[in-house]
């Protein structure tokens, strides 16, 4: 059977999703690397696999798919459905009310940091300080909800490591990058389930292609 393709760039926290799922699956799968700076996906033939003209795509002989969380989802099902404790009702629901809280709760509120941070200074985008402010608040928020949670079990939704806690890499990693990193560092519960995915093999093989500067600094931007 052919490997899986996957379409985007590498540094994308989007694609990071994905890229871990498909690395703790063990699934055979290529990057089909794509410029983001060249407008790829904006081009024809992307749009035909994914409309909306975003990142990561997926193939899978003649499925295609878009949406990270669909990508992580599919691929643990057909390869690790433990990582979405698929059979356990109680378990499962856990997955997924975490997989819900870090896209309700996380995702942009984290983004919004990081692309103030760390983007914009080198597109020359001004630093809206009001809008991280903004979103420092409601990490504040959040934050002691997952200490509240890791307290109770290692991983968000138990003792082993799931999908839920995979879905958290890329925006987390990106965030651990800024001079806000120090915040996570109030709540040790949440610092130590952080050091342990970053100890993991599959996110050490994805971080490696995820400089903290998106890779601005060396010229290397996708």
């Amino acid at each position: 059977m052919a490997p899986m393709k996957v379409y985007g760039w590498a540094v994308s926290p989007w694609m990071a999703r994905a890229l871990v799922c498909l690395e703790e699956a063990g699934a055979e799968y290529e990057i089909v690397r794509m410029s983001r700076c060249g407008g790829d996906h904006r081009r024809p033939d992307h749009l035909a696999r994914n409309p909306f003209g975003e990142i990561p795509v997926l193939e899978d002989g003649d499925l295609t798919l878009y949406e990270s969380r669909a990508i992580a989802r599919y691929v643990l099902r057909k390869h690790r459905p433990e990582l979405l404790k698929q059979g356990d009702l109680e378990g499962s629901a856990m997955v997924d009310v975490w997989m819900e809280v870090e896209s309700h709760h996380m995702e942009a509120t984290l983004w919004t940091i990081i692309r103030n941070c760390i983007t914009g200074p080198y597109v020359g985008r001004p630093r809206d300080q009001a809008a991280v402010d903004e979103s420092l608040a409601k990490l504040r928020a959040v934050l002691p909800v997952y200490e509240a949670r890791l307290s109770a079990c290692r991983y968000l939704a138990g003792d082993e490591v799931t999908a839920a806690d995979l879905c958290h890499f890329g925006f987390m990693r990106y965030f651990m990058a800024t001079e806000y990193a120090s915040m996570v560092d109030a709540y040790p519960h949440v610092r130590a389930w952080w050091d342990a995915l970053l100890a993991r093999p599959s996110v050490k093989k994805v971080i490696a292609g995820m400089p903290p500067d998106f890779g601005y600094a060396s010229g290397n931007i996708p």
